[in-house]
């Protein structure tokens, strides 16, 4: 995880685990999201998890991004979005 003002980034790593879900879920509350419990797919490189605005119902609001393996998330202060990584870039310390 980084942070820099108000713009702030999390790497879900591929293959990620309990604590790797443990970490995601408490940078999401710390900006207001959370991870929507009423969606979870998995797969060969690891499981992706949708957000959304903490206490937001399926028919509140558009979905969040879907994070997959190996992605990248954003927060600029308002919105969450997936960003590009760039090529050789070492993973974020927990």
């Amino acid at each position: 995880m980084t942070s820099t003002n108000e713009t702030s980034t999390y790497w879900w790593p591929r293959g990620a685990g309990g604590a790797d879900s443990a970490a995601l879920e408490q940078w999401l509350a710390a900006h207001g999201w959370e991870v929507d419990p009423t969606v979870f797919m998995s797969g060969a490189r690891g499981p992706a998890v949708q957000v959304r605005r903490i206490g937001a119902a399926w028919q509140d609001e558009e979905s969040g991004p879907l994070i997959l393996p190996g992605e990248v998330v954003e927060y600029d202060g308002a919105q969450m979005r997936i960003v590009s990584r760039p090529v050789g870039a070492v993973s974020p310390d927990p």
